[in-house]
């Protein structure tokens, strides 16, 4: 459910993660206008939610849970083989657990496309 007034709390990973979100004009500069046009849907939509819980229910981008040295982040599709990359703050994956999270993490964004692992925005 979308709540005026309450909302995630958005980190990031690092300095230049928060740099390209905080700046979606220079994120399209950088990494071109379909991707800031996409990650910005989803930061807004992530902004809006009440809890993590309730922004992967709304399904849009079709979050997943991720493993290896991703477990414990959720994909997020932006575009077909483009993925955001984001961490709930959480004490678990459960969903009491995330109706409870408050704040999430951007790692940043990957393609992953077959075997093939890039960051785009590390």
């Amino acid at each position: 459910m979308l709540l005026w007034g309450v909302h995630l709390e958005i980190k990031y990973e690092n300095n230049k993660v928060e740099k390209y979100f905080n700046d979606f004009a220079l994120m399209s500069k950088d990494k071109g206008v379909h991707l800031a046009k996409s990650a910005k849907k989803h930061y807004n939509l992530l902004k809006a939610s009440e809890n993590f819980y309730s922004y992967i229910s709304y399904n849009y981008g079709k979050p997943h849970l991720l493993s290896g040295n991703l477990k414990g982040y959720y994909g997020v599709r932006l575009s077909a083989n483009i993925r955001l990359i984001i961490k709930p703050e959480a004490v678990s994956l459960q969903d009491q657990a995330l109706k409870n999270c408050k704040t999430v993490i951007i790692k940043g964004v990957m393609d992953y496309h077959g075997k093939k692992i890039e960051w785009i925005i590390p």
